[in-house]
């Protein structure tokens, strides 16, 4: 099924290109169907590319999306017109009364800054918690599962000596997770960020399970069923140019592991594509499997954590 989005949104005629699914208003109604609702909140300075990244994958999964794109209320973005901001956004207190199936908030570059001196700290604070109540699961990405991390169980964030940076082979540490079913033991995820979170900072007794890791850069998935969430500290919801127009912006280090024999003059492999697209197939199906028919049921009952998620891994 097609994911619905908004007619003009730049992304569509992208998706449309490349073949993806693309439903119109006048269309989805027509359907005797409940769709699954999709909440975006969009942290990124290049709000089209991480719109169109996201729709993709959530549109190649056999579900009905409907997307709707959220901002945080009184945040000016700086890198995205007030135009595109305003035909295609709404501040999040328009959309806290109402529910959602899932909702993912991305991550933002301020992960160098502490957590309280981000200017929008006490409203996603408010977000993190709405998350509870108004929808059934929360997906975090990088700075924001990092955020999310410190905001429910106190976990603090390290920095980097140097930015991890480049595509890194991770580890499959929970098999039988319904987020990771199908992925290999071992598989490719891009990583962008100067800071991370320590296995060793979590705390015991919460129901926290690592899903995957990699050697060199640490912890990518974890989940944390007693808030409904899954998060994801690296971008396997990347493009395959995402991290070269990241070096080219910055003319830092090359990206590890991700130019064929590291010359950025070569054109770069995406090897993580079929695991970006079957991880969030998983997330969506699960949603799908576990949320209640009736939308005003999502967050009113407490959610029951799957014995498989406090096994040690």
């Amino acid at each position: 099924m097609p994911i619905k989005i908004p007619d003009d949104l730049p992304a569509r005629s992208i998706l449309e290109t490349e073949g993806v699914a693309v439903m119109r208003e006048s269309d989805a109604v027509r359907q005797d169907i409940r769709p699954l609702r999709i909440g975006l909140l969009n942290l990124m300075p290049d709000k089209v590319s991480t719109e169109t990244q996201l729709a993709r994958l959530l549109g190649a999964t056999p579900l009905q999306i409907e997307l709707t794109l959220v901002r945080i209320s009184d945040h000016v973005a700086r890198n995205t017109s007030a135009e595109h901001l305003e035909a295609f956004y709404r501040p999040w207190r328009d959309v806290e009364h109402e529910r959602f199936d899932g909702f993912i908030v991305t991550g933002a570059p301020v992960e160098r800054l502490a957590f309280e001196d981000v200017r929008y700290w006490p409203e996603l604070r408010r977000i993190f918690d709405w998350t509870r109540t108004h929808v059934h699961s929360c997906l975090t990405i990088c700075w924001a599962a990092q955020a999310f991390l410190h905001h429910f169980h106190g976990v603090p964030k390290h920095e980097l000596p140097a930015k991890a940076f480049g595509v890194f082979p991770h580890r499959n540490r929970a098999p039988n997770s319904p987020f990771l079913r199908g992925i290999s033991d071992r598989f490719a995820v891009p990583v962008s960020r100067w800071t991370q979170v320590r296995e060793a900072d979590l705390p015991e007794g919460h129901g926290l399970r690592v899903l995957a890791d990699s050697e060199e850069t640490g912890l990518c998935l974890l989940h944390d069923p007693a808030d409904r969430a899954v998060l994801m500290f690296n971008h396997l919801e990347y493009d395959g140019d995402t991290l070269a127009n990241e070096y080219h912006r910055d003319r830092g280090l090359v990206p590890a592991n991700y130019y064929p024999n590291d010359d950025p003059a070569e054109v770069p492999v995406n090897s993580w594509r079929s695991h970006g697209h079957l991880f969030f197939s998983n997330w969506i199906n699960e949603i799908y499997q576990t949320v209640p028919f009736d939308p005003a049921e999502i967050g009113a009952i407490p959610h029951e954590a799957d014995p498989t998620d406090l096994e040690p891994a």
